[in-house]
């Protein structure tokens, strides 16, 4: 039998775009889980570096008059900032981004018209891979240099960037915002405070909004066959939102989706789908943690800071089914107290 030639290495382009998809998922849950404005600008520019391998990377953001207001940077020690000295100007092919907000990739940076060289002490650097970053009072700029893995940034490397540079706008406003609140609980009048704060809670729903629509449009991208665990996690765990009235907070650790098989992932995700819903249904939570974790088991925690367990607990279906589910695969689910508060249950299936 003679086998058509572009076939084998189509199979493979298709199933690297799919851990690409999943690794941009990953790198948008990770800067959508901290509200610290400086700690979700290092997340967006270490998970920049890693999606599309660069070895170096910054982003700066800016004031309405081009000033630098913050920076973040990944591959440069301590040493090689204290021997630069100082913060970078946003001239030459920095500025271009700023004045002609569209995605500009290099081969060689140093062949760009606009190129100044480097400042003494800073580290050459060759490919380069630059996006804007806009939000709804967010600018900046995504700086990339040195792919690793190749001599240049590809078109697919551009393209999983500016998503990437999306989302980071919406994750730098909604940090702002977390922290104009908090300001205002402490510096306004207190009948000042409540218009105020009605209005910043009013952007930030728009934000998340906007943050579901960028994670609905990654979704699309995959059939149902092809993507993988930690992507149908995350699609579980952002559709929780329309009963809990928030987004849980998600940690995935492991190689889910190529240590986990298919029948222990369905009832995996039937499990998170019941404990979610049980959470919205009883636990009146303001907060829940999921965590999946692979290993020589796969673990399961969702962990809520609700009302807790009653003096006598009556297993329900939910409940009951969490732990058929655990049994059939040689494991145990178990519900204990939070610590503090709430509710914590916990499953548990061996994978090797």
């Amino acid at each position: 039998m003679v086998t058509s030639g572009p076939k084998w290495p189509m199979v493979a382009s298709v199933q690297r775009f799919d851990v690409r998809l999943q690794q941009l998922l990953d790198a948008m849950l990770s800067i959508g889980s901290d509200l610290s404005l400086p700690a979700v600008l290092q997340r967006i520019i270490e998970s920049a570096c890693k999606l599309v391998d660069a070895k170096y990377g910054a982003l700066g953001v800016v004031d309405d008059h081009g000033q630098l207001t913050d920076l973040a940077t990944s591959g440069i020690d301590e040493s090689t900032h204290d021997a630069v000295g100082r913060l970078p100007e946003f001239t030459g092919i920095l500025g271009v981004l700023l004045s002609d907000p569209k995605p500009v990739r290099l081969r060689d940076v140093s062949e760009h018209p606009l190129a100044q060289g480097f400042p003494p002490g800073h580290p050459e650097m060759s490919s380069f891979l630059g996006v804007p970053i806009r939000g709804k009072e967010a600018i900046g700029s995504l700086y990339l240099a040195d792919k690793q893995s190749g001599d240049q940034f590809s078109e697919e490397d551009e393209r999983l960037a500016v998503t990437l540079a999306a989302a980071s706008g919406v994750a730098i406003d909604n940090a702002r915002l977390q922290s104009s609140r908090m300001t205002l609980q402490t510096t306004l009048p207190i009948a000042a405070r409540t218009e105020v704060a009605s209005r910043i809670t009013q952007a930030v729903e728009e934000i998340d909004e906007t943050i579901r629509d960028i994670r609905r449009t990654i979704f699309a991208l995959e059939t149902r066959t092809r993507r993988g665990v930690r992507v149908d996690i995350f699609a579980h765990v952002d559709a929780a939102r329309e009963v809990l009235g928030f987004t849980p907070e998600l940690r995935l650790e492991g190689p889910i989706d190529s240590a986990v098989p298919e029948t222990t992932a369905d009832h995996l995700l039937a499990t998170l789908f019941e404990a979610l819903s049980n959470v919205a249904q009883h636990a009146g939570a303001s907060k829940v943690d999921v965590a999946v974790e692979a290993g020589e088991e796969l673990r399961l925690e969702v962990a809520d800071d609700g009302a807790g367990l009653p003096d006598r607990i009556e297993p329900g279906q939910g409940l009951r089914n969490m732990e058929r589910r655990a049994l059939e695969l040689g494991g145990n689910a178990t519900v204990r107290p939070g610590k503090g508060a709430g509710t914590v249950v916990e499953w548990r299936v061996p994978l090797s």
